[in-house]
């Protein structure tokens, strides 16, 4: 067909230009990786195991009414970018609080923990920086990553030395890049032995703590705190606000001068409107309240343990956790998919992850363990998972 006559044809169907997506919807389909949009009624009757909700704190009444109190005073918006109005007296507090309590000399609070990632990476990783980063790693740091202007290395996953071959032969400005707790197999990234490592090369670490902060270290205070790096000079952490804490937003942890930087540099905060005032007003409540039950975090850990007992005691392929991450093996695609959707059918909700979201490219049951299960919770939600798992998910008798 010539140039001319194509043109022709799409302008007499200009639908046509989105035929390509038909053909790739197709070819999920086929493929078991088609995705949907589920609204939840605000009173689903699941037993949830599949949000992210550690600390049970989304609905907890005093996170709400801080919520909605913060919403009352400041409004529902935060009517702009946080350098011209977006920034209110109630976001400078949960930043100094935020600060504190995870042990780092400043905070940066910003509209999602993926902005928080984008902003780190992209303002630290100028033109000449090398980035490290472990293939194991989050999108948001993936997509970080990407957008940088530095060099990027993807080494294997949790492979300290891995990390010190491309350090050591980089003669300028680099950072390594990782996970805390990864969050398809919940396992904890080795952090101190990164940290010597980055010392060593007189590199920069950056960790993602979003499924640590509430669930591991000293009263929830995250996995650089428990690795004893937080407030280390070379340390930088993200957070995200939507997990433990109940709420949503993001929030880089670092040097004051580390965050005095990213306030004019990173995009995602100069060009982004600020974190509602509601969203502040709920995690500093949840924040709060955590300091004050700190028994919070060691009992989501002692559920996930639970849950891992049951599952792997039913036979099945199941990550012992190191934080409130559970994963369970599934043959393929399809039948991970189908496999939540029968523990949907009986009243579970469980987390369903298939390429491309796994980076080993294996499909798998995603459960997540919450402080406010109970024990008949766990035993109903392994029994559920065991008994609609399909042919190929247990270990051989």
């Amino acid at each position: 067909m010539h140039e001319d006559s194509r043109e022709d044809s799409f302008a007499s169907s200009p639908g046509r230009v989105f035929d390509r997506l038909d053909e790739a919807h197709e070819g999920r389909e086929r493929a078991g990786l088609t995705r949907r949009l589920r609204p939840r009624p605000a009173d689903s009757p699941l037993l949830d195991l599949a949000g992210n909700d550690y600390l049970g704190l989304a609905r907890h009444p005093e996170v709400v009414a801080a919520a909605r109190g913060a919403a009352a005073r400041w409004g529902a918006g935060s009517t702009g970018s946080r350098l011209v109005t977006g920034t209110t007296e109630l976001h400078a507090e949960l930043e100094a609080e935020l600060a504190a309590f995870c042990g780092f000399e400043a905070a940066l609070v910003l509209a999602s923990g993926y902005a928080a990632n984008l902003a780190a990476l992209t303002a630290l990783g100028e033109a000449g920086t090398l980035i490290v980063s472990d293939a194991g790693n989050h999108a948001s740091l993936i997509d970080g990553c990407r957008l940088a202007r530095a060099e990027v290395a993807v080494v294997p996953h949790a492979d300290p030395e891995a990390f010190r071959k491309e350090l050591s032969a980089h003669p300028g400005p680099a950072l390594a890049v990782t996970d805390a707790v990864f969050s398809v197999d919940g396992d904890i990234a080795p952090l101190r032995d990164l940290s010597a490592v980055c010392r060593a090369a007189g590199a920069a670490l950056v960790v993602d703590d979003a499924h640590g902060l509430g669930v591991l270290g000293e009263g929830g205070r995250g996995t650089p705190a428990a690795a004893g790096l937080a407030g280390q000079p070379d340390v930088v952490a993200t957070v995200t606000l939507s997990k433990s804490l109940g709420s949503q937003g993001g929030a880089v942890l670092g040097p004051a001068r580390v965050i005095r930087h990213l306030v004019n540099a990173a995009r995602t905060l100069i060009f982004d409107t600020g974190l509602a005032p509601a969203a502040a007003g709920g995690a500093l409540g949840a924040l709060r309240l955590l300091r004050r039950e700190p028994e919070r975090p060691a009992r989501v850990r002692a559920v996930a343990t639970g849950l891992h007992g049951r599952l792997a005691a039913a036979g099945l392929d199941v990550t012992r956790p190191d934080a409130a991450v559970i994963s369970v093996r599934a043959p393929a695609p399809g039948e991970a998919s189908a496999w939540a959707e029968r523990c949907r059918e009986e009243g579970l909700a469980v987390g369903c992850f298939r390429p491309p979201s796994v980076p080993d490219g294996i499909s798998r049951l995603r459960l997540t363990a919450r402080a406010d299960l109970t024990e008949a919770d766990l035993d109903t939600a392994a029994g559920t998972v065991a008994r609609t798992a399909p042919p190929g998910a247990r270990h051989p008798a």
